[in-house]
């Protein structure tokens, strides 16, 4: 018998433009692969199979588990090859070659072994929802960057319960991240240090040790995260740390008058302190890495150190106890990473670091130059990151176009200039209204492009969000989030640290004629944003979500939504008002806005505890309170 054999083979190389073999199975992938060969005429794996081979996966998954089995399916059996071969050359790769009756997957390391697995189990997806059989594949992956982390800020107000940690992790490991840090100024609980941290429900030294056990299970590093330099204004509000500020009284800084945010690096006190907690902190995690932060120090040089800094320079004072701390953290037995904004105002500096730390260099818009700012590292030869953020902060429901492109940028100038690490962060400035599920969009979205960048990625994001996220078959939940998350853009302000929502919440006694952004605000901008939210609430209607928080992400997006709703409402009284100010509306409508911002506050007092401990709700309450009090005036 004569018959003729067609094989057409597509295969995808990672580009900027990739080309899909199969844009019904590339829908499925949650990662752009960096190969994919397909053999269109041929069947590896039919509907019959999915059932019994999926269950296998996932429980083999668990199991981080390599081998050889035969797996007896309702169609046939398959045997199935996983094994470990350290010499590929790139980070976490394997290779994953499916034909039939026969499943091989080779990869570097354990951690490997698990993406292949997820890549085989989404395949399954396909199958299964498109009724289509399997062709016979090839698929060779491998990362972009070795460090993949997410940052969470468990600083402002929000520190997540143990359960919410863990299905953090939990989905870190489903997205390929590798590495987690949780910021912290405060909010663990030293020992010597309890004025520190009483109300902040801070975490444990045991629970980080549980912490850090859950992450090694799943691949991830958990790296400590203490900043040790600005942003320590949680301790030197107390008397008892004031020696150690370096500005004790207002200082005139970039961001007008300030006190109490930075240690005074000739205090040798200051660096007796960190000594003390990373002497305690450290041990408790088995990296080996310890984040030291150091960024922001905006008073130094204004304060104690303003005569030393005028003799050798305020950029060779800052280096200078960066120094003093690295030392301490190799000391503790770590190697330390620092966030590169600082160094960055001083770049004839960059070049004294020591080779040992990893400079961690970070921006959050759109436009922020990370070609130009990784240049200075890569020339001094050392270890950097890119870190973007999620662009949730000061937005109650997300500026989701500036957090794409910033994410976009730093996947594609991070991999040009040799960047170790891709760290999303994820921060809570000013009461950390925004709940945890509006970042889910941007956050899977950066994991994808810090494994590989496509372009690609971004137009099928609401399907990936939907099926592997919020598992929604109605597609609403993701279709939401990402209307909610653009309303921010129909306001027409300039882009900034904050949506026009947000604004008005946190700047309801300042002029609005005097910023950049609230003087740029106008009612025909607002009613569109406000016509965009109320679109999306209606799609949140329809949205039925199984995922395991799944009750929760319904609840916390329409309270992050109505607080958004609240903002508009107020700034089109605002702008009514004589002198567009507050207190100038009428009082009975301003008693009519307190009367609304009162029952959010209700709601957000409930939601919290939900996802998070109760340490940091008072201080984030009071944020409203106060405007809910101004109202009332």
């Amino acid at each position: 018998m004569k018959f003729k054999l067609i094989i057409i083979i597509f295969t995808l190389f990672s580009t900027s433009s990739p080309l899909y073999a199969n844009d019904s199975i590339s829908k499925y992938l949650l990662f752009n692969p960096q190969k994919i060969n397909i053999q269109s005429d041929s069947i590896a794996i039919s509907q019959r199979q999915i059932a019994d081979l999926q269950d296998f996966i996932n429980s083999s998954i668990q199991e981080s588990s390599a081998g050889n089995w035969k797996l007896r399916t309702s169609a046939d059996t398959i045997n199935i090859f996983f094994k470990i071969d350290v010499e590929f050359p790139h980070y976490d790769a394997y290779k994953l070659e499916i034909s039939k009756s026969q499943i091989h997957l080779t990869a570097i390391n354990h951690s490997a072994l698990r993406y292949g697995k997820q890549t085989l189990l989404q395949l399954l997806e396909y199958v299964k929802f498109e009724d289509k059989p399997l062709s016979n594949i090839i698929i060779e992956d491998w990362a972009n960057f070795q460090k993949r982390g997410y940052m969470l800020d468990i600083s402002r107000d929000k520190v997540p319960t143990m359960n919410s940690l863990y299905l953090l992790i939990d989905q870190l490991a489903d997205w390929r991240i590798n590495e987690l840090q949780l910021y912290t100024e405060h909010t663990f609980a030293y020992r010597n240090h309890q004025k520190v941290w009483e109300n902040a429900s801070p975490l444990t030294a045991l629970e980080i040790q549980k912490l850090d056990a859950y992450c090694l299970k799943k691949g991830i590093d958990l790296v400590p995260n203490q900043n040790s330099f600005g942003h320590m204004e949680n301790w030197l509000k107390h008397d008892e740390y004031l020696d150690l500020s370096e500005c004790e009284t207002d200082c005139k800084t970039i961001w007008g008058n300030r006190k109490r945010t930075a240690l005074a690096p000739t205090n040798p006190k200051s660096f007796e302190l960190m000594q003390e907690l990373y002497t305690e902190l450290l041990p408790n995690f088995s990296s080996k890495y310890a984040n030291i932060g150091g960024d922001e120090t905006v008073e130094l040089g204004l304060g104690k150190s303003k005569s030393l800094s005028e003799q050798i320079g305020k950029g060779q004072v800052y280096l200078d106890f960066l120094k003093k701390l690295n030392e301490e953290i190799i000391r503790n037995g770590k190697q330390t990473q620092f966030w590169g904004d600082i160094v960055l105002n001083h770049p004839e500096l960059i070049k004294d670091i020591p080779k040992n730390m990893t400079a961690l260099v970070w921006g959050y818009d759109a436009t922020y130059p990370f070609d130009k700012n990784l240049a200075p590292f890569q020339e001094a030869i050392l270890d950097f990151y890119v870190c973007p953020g999620t662009s949730s902060w000061r937005s109650e429901i997300g500026r989701n176009e500036n957090a794409f492109i910033n994410l976009k940028n730093a996947a594609i100038e991070g991999k040009k200039y040799g960047a170790k690490g891709y760290l999303i962060t994820d921060w809570g400035d000013y009461g950390h209204f925004q709940p945890k599920s509006v970042s889910y969009a941007t956050l899977a979205l950066g994991a994808s492009y810090a494994w590989n960048y496509s372009e690609k990625t971004l137009n099928n994001i609401e399907f990936l969000l939907n099926h592997y996220v919020f598992k929604d078959k109605t597609g609403y939940t993701a279709k939401a989030l990402l209307t909610l998350g653009n309303a921010y853009l129909k306001a027409g302000i300039p882009e900034g640290n904050a949506n026009a929502f947000h604004l008005m919440i946190r700047r309801y006694a300042w002029t609005m004629n005097g910023h950049y952004q609230t003087k740029h605000l106008n009612e025909k901008g607002l009613l569109a944003a406000k016509l965009e939210i109320e679109k999306g609430l209606e799609e949140l209607q329809k949205a039925k979500p199984t995922s395991i928080d799944a009750k929760i992400i319904l609840k916390e997006v329409k309270q992050a939504s109505n607080l958004a709703l609240f903002g508009i409402h107020l700034g089109l009284e605002r702008l009514k008002a004589k002198d567009m100010k507050t207190e100038n509306i009428p009082k009975t409508t301003r008693h009519k806005l307190a009367s609304e911002l009162k029952n959010l506050i209700e709601h957000h007092k409930d939601i919290w505890v939900v996802r998070n401990r109760q340490g940091g709700l008072n201080d984030s309450v009071s944020k409203l309170e106060d405007l809910l009090n101004y109202l009332k005036e």
